[in-house]
């Protein structure tokens, strides 16, 4: 990809978006140079060439916050890069998610829920009910999906649209329990229903 990359219009400098593949936020705004962006497909960390200091960096070499690439991408002007990541912690110098004060989190709330099932799994069990599920083992988690999905189905028969919805939460809740004490994820699932898709 190096030969593609235009660094002549902009003195040597292109500049590089950072963004997270999990949830899809865009972590902060760098520039590199050819040594920066050859020590970053190198490496697999991403490394930016500093204006101010006048060198290249790799993002992390103090904080140990690395930008763990996942894929680079070129825009159709060939004079931008798109590095898609995996942050390990703040990446902004203030401690923050994002250099744009957001937090990194997916705009998707079943994946942030995820991420929640999957924190309670070695959870106390005292203090959160999905601990307590984990804890009872995978007959229970099961057992619950099954009890779950059958008032779901009886709900369905009846007009009452708040209680035909929050049926439909539990199932969905205890579904991604399901899956997490399997050591699956949702995206496991979808890659199924993306073949069965294309497939078709």
């Amino acid at each position: 990809m190096l030969k593609d990359i235009n660094f002549d219009k902009s003195r040597g400098l292109v500049p590089a978006i950072v963004q997270d593949i999990r949830t899809g936020k865009v972590l902060m705004l760098g520039f590199m140079d050819q040594a920066a962006f050859q020590k970053t497909i190198e490496t697999k960390k991403v490394t930016f060439y500093s204006r101010s200091r006048q060198r290249i960096w790799t993002k992390g070499e103090t904080s140990s916050n690395f930008l763990n690439v996942q894929s680079v991408d070129l825009d159709c002007d060939q004079d931008t890069l798109l590095i898609k990541v995996i942050p390990e912690g703040p990446v902004c110098h203030t401690g923050q998610d994002t250099c744009f004060n957001e937090k990194n989190e997916s705009e998707n709330f079943l994946l942030q829920l995820e991420k929640v099932i999957q924190s309670r799994k070695n959870a106390d069990v005292s203090s959160s009910y999905t601990a307590l599920l984990f804890k009872k083992g995978i007959n229970k988690i099961a057992q619950k999906v099954g009890e779950e999905a059958v008032e779901l189905i009886i709900e369905s028969k009846d007009e009452n649209e708040n209680l035909f919805l929050n049926e439909a939460a539990d199932l969905l809740y205890h579904y991604l329990v399901l899956l997490t004490a399997k050591d699956f994820q949702l995206k496991d699932v979808i890659n199924i229903l993306k073949q069965r898709h294309h497939s078709g």
